[in-house]
C-alpha cells in the first residue's frame, strides 16, 4: 500500500487528485471505509475538506475552525488522534454519517499533515472495529501516507512560489522596461524632437499603425518601444525584425512560419514572429528592404488579419500592432517599382520622421553627457565630462551615423581614456580631420577667408619701409624724404613695424 501511494504521490499529479487515488488505495488495501484528507487555510484558518471518499453531502462540505471537532484538534495539536468507537464519542462532529453507520462499529483514526514543522491539514479514515487492532502499527501507516502528502503539498507550495515569483518578476520587468523606454527618457529638447514626442503622446494610447521614417542610427527602434510600451499592448510581447538582416529566401518563413515538412531541413514546427507578437507589437525595420513576394502576404495581414504558415493549410488569424520603420525613399521604390503603392498607404497610416542628428545639434552634448555617464559606468572608469575643445570637435562634425554613431564615438573615447576628461586626442582621426576640413571650408567661404593667403597692411608697409632702407644704405634723411615723411614719424613706423633702423637693412 505505502509503495502504490508513494508511486501516486510522488509522481505528476497535482495534490488533489493525487489525495482521491490515495484514498482510493487505502479503500482497496486497506480496508478503509470512508475517509478525507482536510487541509487548513492560512488566511480564513479554517480546515475545509479537500477530498473525501464514503462521506455524505454534509461531510464532504464540512468545515471546522482549529480545535473544533477531531480533525480541528488534530490540526491545532500536531497529533494523531484515535477513536476506538465512533458511536461513543461525544466530539465526533460528523453525526449524519455517524447514524448512518451506527449498525457496524467503526473505529477513527486521524493524523496531521505537517509541512515545515508546521500543521497544514489531516488525513482521517474510518475503519471496521476490531478488538485486536494494532493501533500503533495503523497510526504509524498512516502518518507515513500524510508525510508524503505532505511532501505533494510542499511540492505545490514550491511551484506556487516560483510561479509568483517568476510573475513578480515579469511585472518588474515589464515596469522597467515601461520605464527605460518612455518616451520621456528619450534624450532632447529640440524642436524636432519636441514635435516626436507629440506624436508618440497621441498615437501611442491608439492600435493605429505607425511608420517611423528616418536616417540610419537616429534612433527609430527606440521610439518604437516607446510606443508599444506606452500602449494597451505594454504587457504583451514586443517582437522586433531587421528586414535588410534577413535574406529573402527566410524572411517569409521568420515572420509567418512554417510546418514540419514545408521545405529540406524543417524537422518541426516553426511559430513565425506575427504568432509570437500575439496581442503585443510587431516592429518590422527596414521594411523597405522586403521583397515583393513577402510584400504580398503583409498586405494580406493587414487587410484581413490573417495568414497561414508555410507548408500549412490552416488559417491563423492574429491580433498585432504594426510599428515598421524605413531609411528609404519609399516614394522613389514605388516610382521604380521595388514596393508596392498599396502596402505604402496601408503602411503610413501615421507617419513619424525623426531628424537626423545634424540637425539637432542642440541636443548634442546632451546625448554626449547620456553616453558619458552610461560608458563610465559599463566601463568603471571616473570620468565625468568632456573636455571643451573635444566639445567643439564634436560639435563642428556632420554625424553621417547620427545618434548611433555618436554612442560609438563616446565609447571609444572613454575606453581610450585614462585620466579624463574627454580630449580631442581620444577621439577618432576622422572626426578630428574631417572637422579641420570643414573649418577650412567654411573660412574659405568667408569674405577674411578669400584673402587668407595675401600679407596684411602692417606686412606691406614692413616690406616697403626695409626695401626703401636698403636703397639708401640706412640712410635716414635720404628715406624720410622718399617715404614723404619727417624724421620723428619715421622713428614711430619703425617702432610700429619692429624694424630696427641702426641694424642691417639687407
Amino acid at each position: 500500500m505505502l509503495v502504490d501511494a508513494g508511486h501516486v504521490l510522488g509522481g505528476e499529479l497535482t495534490p488533489r487528485i493525487a489525495f482521491e487515488q490515495v484514498l482510493e488505495i487505502l479503500k482497496v488495501r486497506h480496508g478503509v471505509i470512508r475517509g478525507a484528507v482536510a487541509l487548513l487555510d492560512a488566511q480564513t484558518a479554517e480546515i475545509r475538506v479537500e477530498v473525501s471518499y464514503g462521506l455524505s453531502d454534509a461531510g464532504r462540505f464540512a468545515h471546522y475552525r482549529l480545535g473544533e471537532g477531531i480533525t480541528g484538534r488534530v490540526v491545532e495539536s500536531g497529533k494523531p488522534i484515535v477513536v476506538p468507537k465512533v458511536s461513543r464519542e461525544p466530539m465526533f462532529l460528523n453525526r449524519a454519517g455517524k447514524r448512518d453507520l451506527q449498525k457496524q462499529e467503526l473505529t477513527y483514526m486521524c493524523v496531521p499533515i505537517v509541512v515545515k514543522g508546521k500543521p497544514v491539514g489531516a488525513l482521517g479514515v474510518d475503519l471496521r472495529f476490531k478488538q485486536d487492532r494494532d493501533y500503533d502499527t495503523e497510526l504509524k501507516c498512516l502518518g507515513l501516507v500524510a508525510a508524503m502528502m505532505a511532501q505533494a503539498i510542499k511540492a505545490e507550495h514550491l511551484v506556487d512560489e516560483e510561479r509568483r515569483r517568476l510573475k513578480d518578476e515579469n511585472t518588474h520587468l515589464l515596469e522597467e522596461l515601461k520605464e527605460r523606454y518612455d518616451f520621456s527618457n528619450i534624450i532632447g529638447t529640440s524642436g524636432p524632437m519636441r514635435q516626436v514626442f507629440e506624436q508618440i503622446a497621441q498615437v501611442g494610447h491608439t492600435n493605429t499603425t505607425v511608420l517611423i521614417r528616418g536616417e540610419s542610427g537616429t534612433g527609430k527602434e527606440l521610439i518604437a518601444h516607446a510606443i508599444h510600451y506606452n500602449s494597451p499592448r505594454a504587457q504583451k510581447p514586443f517582437i522586433k525584425v531587421n528586414c535588410a538582416a534577413l535574406p529573402d529566401s527566410l524572411i517569409e518563413s521568420e515572420l509567418f512560419g512554417y510546418e514540419k515538412g514545408a521545405f529540406t531541413g524543417a524537422n518541426a514546427l516553426k511559430k513565425g514572429r506575427f504568432e509570437l507578437a500575439e496581442g503585443g507589437t510587431l516592429f518590422l525595420d527596414e521594411i523597405g528592404d522586403i521583397p515583393l513576394a513577402t510584400q504580398v502576404k503583409l498586405l494580406r495581414v493587414l487587410q484581413e488579419k490573417e495568414f497561414e504558415r508555410l507548408g500549412g493549410t490552416s488559417t491563423i488569424r492574429t491580433n498585432v500592432r504594426l510599428i515598421t520603420g524605413t531609411n528609404k525613399d519609399l516614394e522613389k521604390a514605388m516610382g521604380e517599382e521595388k514596393f508596392r503603392e498599396d502596402l505604402y498607404y496601408r503602411l503610413n497610416v501615421f507617419t513619424i520622421f525623426v531628424p537626423p542628428l545634424r540637425e539637432r545639434k542642440s541636443d548634442l552634448l546632451l546625448l554626449s553627457d547620456h553616453f558619458l555617464q552610461k560608458y563610465s559606468r559599463e566601463h568603471k572608469k571616473d570620468i565625468r565630462r568632456i573636455s571643451t575643445p573635444a566639445i567643439d570637435m564634436l560639435t563642428a562634425y556632420h554625424w553621417p551615423g547620427n545618434v548611433r554613431e555618436l554612442e560609438n564615438v563616446i565609447e571609444r573615447a572613454i575606453t581610450l581614456n585614462q585620466i579624463g576628461p574627454i580630449a580631442i586626442d581620444d577621439l577618432p582621426p576622422k572626426i578630428t580631420s574631417a572637422t579641420t576640413d570643414q573649418r577650412a571650408r567654411e573660412s574659405a567661404e568667408t569674405p577674411e577667408g578669400l584673402f587668407a593667403d595675401l600679407p596684411s597692411l602692417d606686412e606691406i608697409e614692413r616690406r616697403y619701409m626695409r626695401h626703401v632702407l636698403q636703397a639708401t644704405g640706412g640712410n635716414r634723411k635720404r628715406a624720410a624724404e622718399i617715404l614723404d615723411v619727417n624724421r620723428k614719424t619715421l622713428y614711430r613706423m619703425a617702432a610700429r613695424l619692429g624694424l630696427d633702423l641702426d641694424g642691417p637693412h639687407s
